[in-house]
């Protein structure tokens, strides 16, 4: 299931955003092939980019996750809309390690130490662009990280994939607490305790999703935020605001393909008509093959021109 809550506790304290994101991350592990410790990677990344995504104003907003380390992985990239639509994809889907000593995938070893770059496009002329270095390339501890060193607010992100012994996707889920301004002291350190204790969130998400076999999916994610927050007085009960949808979906199309092959540019469009005659080419994000016979790149040849010719006379 693909299904997130947004709920706000009654004292106006903190906002949560709570995702069970199963099907999507299985969708994307099927898309890439991953091995299971990808899949937690990517599908960490993936949830926490689609939690982030719904606290965009609107729909059409977009916003990019960038975790690039020394690590195997290499780079995790990650899209999500304030629609609820989400894709990304993992360089190395064949990346593999040991088992850490708790016997945890090792994510963070996998990531390594590097950068984590959030771009937000709001429909303004420039995108909002925030940048740190990796903490752990546990990908839940870098966005808190981020959180609190680039955009300045308070917050705790928990990520978490459960992957099951033929390599699908068990259980994955993610969740993200913001503090409010004028938060009350008591319920800052109501919530250290309760995350401080909190089972991984796979696990609770597995938990909830077998209870919760036949309800539909409002009801099983309420029941894991009640899960969560069982221990909470009720002065700072939550109260639900908004169910919202979380979606494996790739907007990529003939004609974003064909402004890729014209920013190639008329010089290197002119080698591969005349060596190649067509050229093909590969979505990152969900596989799609686009195949551009020699007439339909003689015209974006001639588009290619037409911008070149634009910007040399914006020059002038």
């Amino acid at each position: 299931m693909n299904k997130a809550l947004i709920a706000i506790d009654r004292s106006k304290s903190f906002r949560v955003y709570l995702g069970i994101t199963t099907t999507m991350v299985e969708d994307a592990r099927k898309v890439h092939m991953t091995t299971p410790l990808a899949t937690a990677a990517l599908g960490r990344a993936l949830t926490g980019a689609g939690l982030m995504g719904l606290q965009l104003k609107n729909k059409q907003d977009k916003l990019t996750i960038q975790f690039k380390g020394d690590g195997p992985a290499v780079e995790i990239l990650v899209t999500a809309t304030g629609g609820g639509s989400v894709k990304g994809y993992i360089s190395n889907p064949d990346v593999d390690l040991p088992l850490k000593e708790n016997g945890k995938l090792d994510v963070g070893g996998a990531v390594g130490l590097g950068t984590l770059t959030v771009i937000k496009d709001l429909g303004l002329k420039e995108p909002y662009i925030g940048k740190i270095d990796l903490i752990s390339g546990e990908i839940g501890e870098d966005l808190t990280a981020y959180y609190y060193l680039s955009e300045q607010q308070p917050a705790s992100v928990a990520l978490g994939v459960k992957v099951n012994t033929d390599c699908t996707t068990l259980a994955a889920g993610g969740m993200i607490i913001h503090m409010l301004p004028n938060a009350e002291q008591e319920s800052v350190d109501l919530l250290e305790k309760l995350l401080a204790e909190m089972p991984p969130i796979s696990s609770l998400v597995e938990e909830v999703t077998r209870q919760s076999a036949g309800k539909t999916e409002e009801a099983v994610i309420d029941s894991l935020l009640d899960r969560i927050f069982r221990t909470l007085p009720d002065e700072f009960a939550l109260e639900r605001l908004e169910y919202r949808d979380l979606i494996w979906e790739c907007d990529c199309s003939t004609e974003r393909l064909e402004e890729v092959v014209i920013s190639l540019g008329s010089k290197e469009l002119e080698e591969i008509i005349e060596q190649d005659e067509t050229a093909e080419l590969v979505c990152q994000f969900c596989g799609a093959k686009y195949r551009f016979g020699k007439e339909h790149l003689k015209r974006l040849l001639e588009e290619s021109r037409r911008k070149e010719g634009e910007a040399d006379a914006e020059r002038i």
